[in-house]
């Protein structure tokens, strides 16, 4: 089979497309032969080893697929830890999902890691109460634009979304976000509560790091709540306890492994996704879907903020074929439902910036 294989780690050039053997499934897996993979920031991490779980070389990176059980024969989204870059994965039984009738690979993909993300940090993480307000930072990726739809969803008052172009700015405010901002650091305390009508914000859902974080946890309220998600700047922050009791102020962690061993916070979360979408009050972004030999492309379009919702891997697409993306093209992404849409699977292009606009 094809995949993606780090024999080094460094920058996208040690991501290697190689042939390796079909993986044989450990008792208690499956062997899924993948129709896409999905693509996260986290995968960034992992390729320079400064994720926080630490990487074993060599490794076939992605933590996610869609795609069909080689058992079964049933369409399915799973949870495989690493081995996703590849044309088929091996993952555990019980962390492979049912796709609902009329919902695409690519669709089932956005609502597995950064879906079940963005519901735990307003359910599990801030416990967001009744018309409080939520700030959503990269508002126009996977975990955002997700994020942002939940907000009212799940009873927030204002939603006020943050992101690096006028195009997501835009996507966010079609997404329902009462106010989009951009993102840039400076005087971002001042803005955001300008942009909650004058009040210190209640929740901050950030995944930047750096001066992102420190101005965004100056604009929480008295019991507010910052949950931390991600770090894409690799600037580290440190805390001050004396800070934090002064404002009753809550610093939050999240990260999905965790859940992953509590089948019930993956049941539970997955079941309301899908529901919502059923019921047509979700609509997934799905950004570019990229032919496997371009992973590493797809990578950098990420970290440059080119990308807008949910990316993707093909590992059948012929290697040398590269679709209007990201990376010079001036029309938009694919979004989800242009095959096997259901009822709830609308798509949303990404305002009416180019491609090489969109990012976090």
């Amino acid at each position: 089979m094809r995949a993606i294989q780090i024999s080094e780690f460094g920058g996208p050039e040690v991501l290697e497309l190689v042939e390796l053997p079909v993986p044989e499934p450990a008792p208690g897996e499956v062997l899924v032969r993948v129709s896409r993979a999905g693509l996260n920031y986290a995968d960034t991490h992992t390729r320079t080893n400064s994720y926080l779980a630490k990487a074993q070389l060599p490794l076939v990176p992605g933590a996610e697929v869609a795609g069909v059980r080689e058992d079964t024969g049933e369409r399915v989204v799973a949870l495989c830890g690493e081995g996703g870059y590849a044309q088929y994965a091996t993952c555990p039984a019980e962390l492979a999902f049912p796709i609902p009738d009329g919902v695409e690979d690519g669709t089932a993909l956005a609502l597995l890691l950064q879906g079940l993300t963005a519901w735990h940090l307003y359910r599990t993480c801030a416990r967001v109460g009744a018309g409080e307000s939520v700030v959503v930072h990269a508002a126009a990726g996977g975990v955002g634009s997700l994020a942002v739809q939940l907000g009212h969803l799940l009873g927030a008052g204002r939603v006020i979304a943050t992101a690096s172009s006028e195009a997501k700015r835009e996507l966010a405010l079609e997404l329902g976000a009462d106010a989009a901002l951009d993102s840039g650091p400076e005087q971002m305390t001042e803005r955001l509560i300008e942009a909650n009508q004058g009040r210190p914000v209640d929740v901050v859902f950030e995944m930047a790091g750096g001066e992102v974080f420190e101005q965004s946890l100056a604009a929480l309220a008295p019991f507010g709540r910052l949950v931390v998600c991600g770090i894409a700047s690799q600037q580290p922050n440190r805390i001050s306890t004396g800070s934090l009791l002064r404002h009753s102020r809550a610093v939050i962690g999240f990260w999905i492994n965790h859940c992953l061993g509590r089948p019930e916070m993956v049941d539970e979360a997955l079941e309301d996704l899908f529901e919502r979408l059923g019921r047509g009050e979700l609509r997934v972004v799905v950004g570019h879907t990229y032919p496997l030999a371009h992973a590493a492309q797809a990578q950098v379009d990420l970290t440059e903020r080119r990308t807008t919702g949910k990316l993707l891997l093909d590992p059948w697409a012929p290697a040398e074929r590269l679709d209007e993306g990201p990376a010079g093209s001036e029309g938009p992404p694919a979004v989800a439902g242009e095959a096997a849409r259901g009822p709830g699977a609308m798509a949303v292009e990404p305002g009416r910036g180019t491609a090489a606009e969109a990012g976090r």
